[in-house]
C-alpha cells in the first residue's frame, strides 16, 4: 500500500483567482484514506447493507455529538446534535450504501445456492464466474456460477412472485457445505481487498463506498471545525450540513425515492448526491472530482451545480478547462472537472423529480461494476473473455472530493453568478452594438 501525501499548495494560474483550498493534514489524510479502504471491501447488496450499517454504526459510536436516525425504508440520516443557528442553511451530502452483489434465494443441495443479482452487470461477465458467500458468522464461502435459472421465482410479501432479478446456481468449493448459509445471505464476486497501487484506489466496491467514506470524511473535518468554534456564538445563515445515506440504488433508486416520499429530508433542504460515475476518455481518472451537469435521465438543479463549481473554482484557483485563448498549464494544480457523464443515471434526478434542489458531484471510476475491459466488450472487440476485476478510482480525486465537499460545507452560494458576468460584459462593451 502506497503511503498518501497531502500535495502541495496550488499555484495561481495567470489567468485565475488566487486559490483559497485548505490542505488537509498527513494525519486527517491517513485516516480518511483507511477508512476508505475499509468500507470499499464491506460485501453489500440492494436490500442486505446491514455490514456497511454496522461499519457506520461503530463510526459513530466514537461520535457522541452526531445522532443518528432511521426513515421506514431504513435509510440513515445522521447530523450534529443540538438546534442549528436560525436560517441556516440545510445542506445534505447523500451516498447510496449498496453496490452490485449476490443474494442467498434459495438452498437447492448441500453443495448448490440459487443466488440472485440485484444490479447492473452485463450477462457475458457471468460465465463461470467466481463468488464469495458470507455467512451470518461472517465466514467466506467459496462458490462458481454453473448456470442461469430460467423463470425465476421469488417470495415477496408472504407469496411467490416473478424475480425482477437474474437467477444463478452456484456450487460451493470442495469441502464446503450450505449448512450454514441461510437466505439472505450476500455473496459478492471474489475479490481481493482495496489498496493502493500507485495512486490508484483497487477495490471491490468503489461505487458507491468510496463515496460514502468521503462524505464521511467532510463531514467529520466539518464537525471538528464547529467544535474548535463553539466558544464563538453560532451566527446566523450557517450552514447546517447532514448525512443521508440509502438503499437499494442498484436496483432503481429504491431508497432515494423512499426517503421523497417519506419526507426524510426537509422540502428547503439542498442534495449534494455523491456517486462514482464510469470514466470515459473527456472524463479521466486522475482529473479530478467531477461537478456533474447531468446524468442519462435528466439535467441536475442548474443553481446548486452552478454554486459548486464557483466553490471549486475558488478552491483551485481556476476553472476546470482552459479557454481557446490560454494555455494548458494556465489550468491550476487543484484539479476538478464539470461534466454530464451520461453513462449512468444518478439520485439526484430523483432528488430533483421530488422539488429539492439537488445536484451531483461524482469520482470518475474504473471498471465500472467490476467490469474490465468494459468498452471492448460492448464492442465486441475484447480478445480475452469477460472477467471482473476490482473497481479502481484515483486517490487524488478521492482527497479532491473530501476537499470539495468541505469547500461547500463551509460557504455554498444561493446567488446566480452569471448574472454578475452578464452585467459587466454589457457594461464592458454594449457599445459595439451601439446600445
Amino acid at each position: 500500500m502506497s503511503t498518501p501525501t497531502s500535495p502541495t499548495t496550488p499555484t495561481t494560474p495567470s489567468t485565475s483567482r488566487t486559490p483559497t483550498l485548505t490542505i488537509r493534514s498527513p494525519e486527517q489524510r491517513a485516516e480518511h484514506l483507511r477508512w476508505l479502504l475499509d468500507v470499499t471491501s464491506i460485501p453489500t447488496a440492494a436490500g442486505r447493507e446491514d455490514r456497511v450499517i454496522a461499519w457506520i454504526h461503530r463510526w459513530l459510536a466514537e461520535r457522541p455529538h452526531l445522532e443518528l436516525t432511521t426513515d421506514p425504508a431504513g435509510n440513515l440520516h445522521v447530523r450534529s446534535r443540538g438546534t442549528a443557528a436560525e436560517g441556516a442553511q440545510v445542506l445534505y451530502f447523500t451516498a447510496h450504501l449498496d453496490h452490485p452483489a449476490f443474494v442467498v434465494e434459495r438452498i437447492v443441495s448441500p453443495e448448490v445456492v440459487e443466488l440472485s443479482f440485484r444490479g447492473g452487470v452485463m450477462e457475458d461477465y457471468f460465465k463461470d464466474g467466481a463468488v464469495s458467500i458470507l455467512n451470518g458468522a461472517d465466514t467466506r464461502l467459496a462458490a462458481r456460477i454453473t448456470e442461469k435459472v430460467q423463470d425465476p421465482m421469488i417470495s415477496a410479501h408472504g407469496m411467490m412472485r416473478g424475480s425482477p432479478f437474474g437467477h444463478y446456481l452456484a456450487e460451493l468449493a470442495a469441502g464446503r457445505t450450505t449448512e450454514t448459509l441461510a437466505v439472505g445471505d450476500v455473496g459478492s464476486w471474489d475479490l481481493p481487498r482495496a489498496e493502493v497501487i500507485d495512486g490508484i484506489v483497487h477495490t471491490p466496491a468503489c461505487d458507491d463506498l468510496a463515496a460514502l467514506a468521503a462524505a464521511i470524511s467532510a463531514f467529520d473535518v466539518l464537525m471538528e471545525e464547529k467544535r474548535d468554534a463553539q466558544s464563538d456564538k453560532a451566527q446566523t445563515g450557517e450552514m447546517d450540513v447532514r448525512l443521508l445515506f440509502t438503499r437499494a440504488e442498484e436496483i432503481g433508486f429504491i431508497g432515494a425515492i423512499a426517503a421523497c416520499r417519506h419526507k426524510t429530508m426537509p422540502a428547503g433542504a439542498r442534495v449534494i448526491a455523491l456517486e462514482n460515475s464510469r470514466s470515459f476518455a473527456d472524463s479521466p481518472i486522475g482529473g479530478g472530482p467531477i461537478v456533474r451537469v447531468g446524468d442519462r435521465i435528466s439535467i441536475f438543479s442548474p443553481s446548486l451545480t452552478d454554486a459548486i463549481a464557483k466553490r471549486a473554482e475558488e478552491i483551485a484557483g481556476g476553472p476546470a478547462s482552459v479557454r481557446a485563448s490560454e494555455k494548458l498549464s494556465d489550468l491550476p494544480k487543484w484539479k476538478w472537472q464539470r461534466k454530464l457523464m451520461a453513462g449512468g443515471a444518478c439520485e439526484a434526478s430523483v432528488f430533483c423529480d421530488a422539488g429539492y434542489e439537488a445536484t451531483c458531484v461524482c469520482l470518475p471510476l474504473g471498471n465500472y461494476h467490476n467490469m474490465a475491459d468494459l468498452d471492448a466488450v460492448q464492442a465486441r472487440t475484447n480478445t480475452r473473455p469477460p472477467r471482473i476485476e476490482r473497481e479502481y478510482i484515483a486517490l487524488s480525486d478521492y482527497e479532491g472530493l473530501v476537499d470539495l465537499l468541505v469547500a461547500c460545507g463551509q460557504k455554498l452560494s444561493r446567488i446566480n453568478s452569471v448574472r454578475p458576468l452578464v452585467e459587466k460584459l454589457w457594461g464592458d462593451k454594449r457599445f459595439v452594438v451601439g446600445a
